[in-house]
């Protein structure tokens, strides 16, 4: 019974730590070119980003032409975060709406184009949290800062399944809205199917009976 314990207990940190979102990515982006990265992001989820330009020449100051616009935006179109002609920045907030968020990088414009290396790292839920700082400075004791960190995996496995259940809810509503618009459209088919046979039928029949057909 025990071990049956400490299995589901590691199956739900499992879970727990698959389910909190950490990106880490390098991408290339051309100039005056624009690419987006979405993610999945529950309300109320702290969420941090990080990106960077690469500078191809590390002995001298990145070109001009290694700028880049970037905007963070909620799947209803608001805006969280926006920067103009930077080579590095970050952002941290809370999503207050769930969905998908987007973050659109874009490269300024240059003649020749140039390629531009980005290294953008992407934090969601505890992954952004800085648990090395937190324990730096409230000087607690390793044991406790493992307690600390576990809760928190916990309450996020809580709200995490919370979450799912309500998008699990969302998709069954809008199955059965989906299968009731199609039924009704079948019967409108149908409907429609049945009054063009019955049209055909009766004009049909006139032109014989004019022509002495029948």
């Amino acid at each position: 019974m025990v071990l049956r314990s400490l299995n589901l207990c590691t199956i739900l940190l499992s879970i727990a730590i698959s389910s909190q979102v950490s990106q880490s990515l390098h991408f290339e982006l051309q100039s005056g070119r624009t690419k987006c990265i979405s993610e999945d992001i529950k309300s109320n989820s702290m969420t941090v980003g990080k990106y960077t330009v690469v500078n191809p020449n590390e002995a001298h100051p990145s070109p001009q032409s290694h700028k880049i616009s970037i905007r963070v935006t909620s799947s209803y179109g608001n805006t969280y975060h926006h920067a103009e002609d930077v080579e590095s920045g970050q952002f941290a907030f809370t999503a207050v709406e769930a969905g998908d968020y987007m973050a659109c990088f874009t490269a300024v414009d240059h003649k020749p184009e140039v390629t531009l290396s980005i290294d953008f790292d992407w934090r969601t839920g505890v992954q952004s949290k800085s648990w090395s700082s937190v324990a730096k400075k409230s000087q607690v004791e390793v044991m406790e800062f493992d307690v600390k960190r576990l809760i928190e995996t916990v309450n996020s496995i809580h709200e995490e399944m919370f979450y799912l259940r309500e998008r699990e809810e969302e998709m069954q509503n809008l199955n059965r809205a989906t299968n009731s618009k199609m039924a009704w459209l079948s019967f409108l088919s149908l409907f429609v199917c049945l009054g063009v046979a019955g049209t055909q039928f009766l004009h049909l029949k006139t032109f014989f009976e004019k022509k002495k057909v029948i």
